[in-house]
């Protein structure tokens, strides 16, 4: 799903030209060389180890009606990806692949594309463009629930993504729209949003259950630059989890803060150890367990992402079982 208008010959592809919602189903192909041992999700390569080979346009009675006999022939959930800022349509498509690379075609993946310019100048342009996309979210987290009438909606939004995810699931609230938010089961990875905006939107989102999990990393060089275009104002996706203001406010608003600073980075930007930590937990009951072990709080993830409980102390303890 995207509100990008069409572009290249035969507008066979998506650029950064804001338009309406539409629909289309991608066939996307791992071409792997010969290796030794499978890849994981996190080593795959975007521009070189995915290949589209199939494409299908659809209505949008079409669209819902082939979603929902996908969910029901496999286990019922759904896993939808909300890019970041300078994403292409492209890339945010195989960064969804490879999320779902490992998750054995139990969850049907969803892709959320808003109109970003994908381009490092790009910043306040693709803010814009985000707010540009926030009906059309609203619009699609709607139309999911109504096609999904039972369990969670899976949800990984990722840096200027996580901002606009927050905002539609605050229009939501808004309108009174309590059915939709109460199904969403949200992950923000490496959020780029104002600290203070962000305590703003949660306060009228209130708390989730599941509890809403936020995925940070106190070097994420790409927060960092954000935070200086943006007048020095802290990032979500950059917070010190021992922090006693962060804990604070995962308590009080109902959060779960995962650090994700010692694991391994997959670009000098250390802007996506996300793929890495959702490659972990991509199986779909292994998810539901770390989902039931993590109460709100904060969390840490080491080096081989285990993950650790009281991670401010010497005596933190591995969870059982990661």
């Amino acid at each position: 799903m995207t509100n990008r208008t069409p572009d290249g010959p035969d507008g066979l592809f998506f650029g950064s030209g804001r338009g309406t919602l539409s629909f289309d189903e991608f066939r996307v192909q791992l071409n792997l060389s010969d290796t030794a041992t499978e890849p994981t999700p996190a080593q795959l390569d975007l521009a070189m180890d995915f290949a589209t080979i199939q494409r299908r346009r659809y209505d949008q009675n079409e669209f819902r009606e082939t979603l929902r006999r996908q969910i029901a022939t496999r286990d019922g959930s759904v896993l939808m990806f909300v890019h970041g800022y300078n994403n292409s349509y492209q890339e945010a498509l195989f960064r969804l692949a490879q999320i779902s690379a490992g998750d054995d075609r139990k969850t049907v993946p969803l892709l959320f594309s808003w109109p970003s310019s994908a381009e490092v100048r790009g910043y306040v342009a693709d803010r814009d463009a985000a707010m540009y996309a926030r009906d059309n979210l609203v619009q699609t987290l709607i139309m999911l629930t109504d096609v999904q009438p039972q369990g969670t909606i899976d949800i990984i939004a990722h840096s200027m993504g996580a901002w606009l995810l927050m905002e539609a699931m605050r229009q939501l609230r808004l309108q009174g729209r309590d059915d939709v938010v109460s199904r969403l089961q949200v992950g923000l990875a490496a959020p780029d949003i104002d600290l203070d905006v962000f305590r703003s939107q949660i306060q009228t989102i209130g708390k989730l259950d599941p509890p809403l999990t936020v995925l940070v990393s106190k070097d994420d060089r790409a927060l960092a630059i954000s935070r200086r275009i943006s007048g020095g104002r802290m990032r979500l996706g950059m917070v010190d989890i021992s922090d006693p203001a962060v804990q604070k406010l995962g308590q009080q608003a109902g959060i779960r803060f995962v650090d994700l600073t010692s694991m391994p980075a997959i670009t000098a930007a250390r802007h996506d150890r996300f793929v890495a930590a959702a490659a972990l937990y991509d199986n779909a009951t292994r998810r539901s367990t770390l989902g039931q072990t993590l109460s709100v709080g904060a969390y840490a993830l080491d080096a081989s992402g285990r993950l650790l409980s009281s991670p401010f102390s010497a005596t933190a303890r591995i969870l059982d079982g990661y």
